[in-house]
């Protein structure tokens, strides 16, 4: 089929979630089931402490994974499972919430730049009640790759040329690429045919399809079917995450932190966290 070209561009929409974090909710609710299967992009940057001090106190997910990825700042995360961390620039913390788990994240810092990203992942209906777990990745375990002509990938989940990301076994086979080109240099990559991929501009802007209009940060570009994916810098140069994943085709029940296949499910979700049986323990 060719070079992908561009389906549609979305701009982040300014809000506020857990405590009274402001971020960009790149795409959410709205958009399902546009993007599947991914639900929601949020990107969270700012360099007042007012804006992200507060985090995202304790509370519940089921039936979908969460990937917080830190370009800048740290974030202290806990669970209901007792694991708990520090998360730095450079690391990504993939979280399958599978069927039941409750945490936190909270950033360990009171002044200077904050900047991440967190994108959440369906779950298949086969794997909505899995046992929960953590992908934890340190910046130094993803591998790097210095472009011809300028520019490097960071490969997180996926495979670019002979480097392969530290995720493994996610469903859906996803792949999520860290993206910097100079003024003017071009990417581009392989992807299987029928996989839905995005581009998120995170500084600078780029023409992210041979045809495509010039796509300014904070803009997401979602791309038509094809098999790969060609990128030219603007002139500023570009720093851009892509990201691709086989789509589920399933019903999505969604309602605050729990997403399911159907209403049904989700009062069961409820119901259990009012009553004190939510967490999955086989």
């Amino acid at each position: 089929m060719g070079t992908r070209t561009v389906r549609s561009v979305l701009q982040g929409r300014g809000t506020m979630d857990g405590a009274g974090v402001k971020l960009k909710r790149v795409f959410g609710f709205s958009e399902v089931p546009l993007f599947d299967p991914f639900l929601l992009l949020d990107d969270f940057r700012s360099d007042n402490p007012d804006d992200y001090i507060a985090g995202f106190p304790w509370h519940p997910h089921r039936g979908i994974e969460t990937v917080t990825y830190m370009i800048s700042g740290q974030v202290r995360h806990g669970d209901s499972l007792g694991n708990s961390g520090t998360l730095t620039s450079g690391d990504i913390q993939w979280m399958t919430a599978g069927g039941g788990i409750i945490h936190e994240e909270m950033p360990e810092q009171v002044e200077g730049s904050l900047f991440g990203m967190q994108l959440w992942v369906n779950l298949p209906r086969s794997h909505k009640m899995m046992a929960p777990r953590y992908q934890d990745i340190h910046a130094s375990s993803v591998p790097v790759v210095n472009l011809e002509g300028g520019g490097r990938v960071r490969i997180l989940a996926g495979q670019y040329g002979d480097a392969e990301g530290p995720v493994k076994d996610v469903v859906v086979n996803p792949s999520y690429f860290d993206v910097e080109l100079p003024t003017g240099a071009r990417f581009s990559h392989e992807i299987a045919e029928g996989h839905t991929v995005f581009a998120y501009a995170l500084l600078g802007s780029a023409l992210f399809a041979p045809d495509a209009r010039e796509t300014a940060a904070q803009h997401v570009v979602l791309y038509n079917d094809g098999t790969r994916v060609s990128v030219e810098a603007g002139a500023e140069g570009v720093r851009f995450i892509l990201v691709s994943g086989r789509p589920l085709g399933e019903p999505v029940a969604w309602r605050g932190p729990i997403v399911m296949n159907t209403d049904a499910e989700l009062e069961l979700a409820f119901r259990e966290y009012r009553d004190g049986t939510f967490l999955n323990r086989d």
